[in-house]
């Protein structure tokens, strides 16, 4: 039991060893300095964002934008990349366009998104959604292109019509697949949401945040960075305990 426990705590080590340093140093210059805060005042400054409800509405909207972006994007890469899966034809015409939109930096697109939907929540969700779309969709394409060819003339054989096929073939096939696809998305729509509200959308974490280092608040700008990583690292392991979840069912179907 403590050798098990021994273990467990031995990761910690280096984070605990660096926080009591950072510590250390800021509090050395912490009076003189408006850019850096110990630890210790950033925790102070996150129970007050916690108790205030400043946190909860802006983590709500984060988390809420970024997962609209990603079930717009889902919805519309999965059935683009099951289209481009099956017909090499299709995937020909709409190779030029997929590589020639897909290297666009999502940020680059936040001013055309403020003049189309203004500031706000539409903004951020397709900005979240343009991110998102591409590695759904290529990741899905692949994924239908490896599908047995066998089950591809099971469906033949039983005469099913492309939705059908898509439905009661393809999709059960990709599964395991597409959680590979939705884990990638879920960090894309998180990062490209904060980044969206830092750069421009006056609302969420990535805002809260630019607002206290323009009020020169290292404390709370340290605590929203902090927050942001346990979110992230949070939904990260949410998605990943779904994808096992689905794999231990699929499994045990089989």
């Amino acid at each position: 039991m403590t050798e098990r426990i021994f273990n467990r705590l031995r990761g910690w080590w280096f984070p605990v060893l660096a926080l009591a340093g950072f510590e250390w140093y800021a509090r050395g210059i912490g009076s003189s300095s408006d850019a850096i805060a110990p630890p210790s005042a950033a925790v102070r400054a996150f129970v007050i964002a916690a108790s205030d409800g400043s946190l909860l509405s802006a983590t709500a909207f984060t988390l809420g934008a970024a997962g609209l972006g990603l079930l717009l994007a889902a919805l519309l890469g999965i059935a683009s990349g099951i289209v481009l899966g099956l017909s090499a034809r299709a995937a020909r015409m709409a190779f030029f366009s997929v590589e020639a939109f897909r290297p666009i930096p999502s940020v680059a697109l936040i001013p055309l998104a403020m003049l189309v939907f203004g500031f706000g929540l539409r903004m951020e969700i397709s900005i979240v959604a343009f991110a998102a779309f591409w590695p759904m969709m290529i990741l899905t394409q692949a994924a239908v292109r490896q599908v047995e060819p066998r089950l591809f003339e099971v469906s033949q054989v039983l005469g099913l019509n492309p939705a059908q096929r898509a439905f009661k073939i393809i999709l059960p096939a990709i599964v395991p697949r597409l959680f590979v696809a939705l884990r990638l998305g879920v960090a894309v729509a998180l990062v490209v949401a904060v980044t969206a509200e830092v750069a421009g959308n006056p609302s969420g974490m990535g805002y809260a945040m630019m607002i206290a280092q323009q009020s020169l608040n290292p404390a709370l700008m340290l605590a929203w960075l902090f927050w942001i990583g346990v979110t992230g690292y949070a939904v990260n392991a949410g998605a990943l305990k779904i994808e096992r979840w689905v794999g231990r069912r699929m499994g045990a179907a089989a």
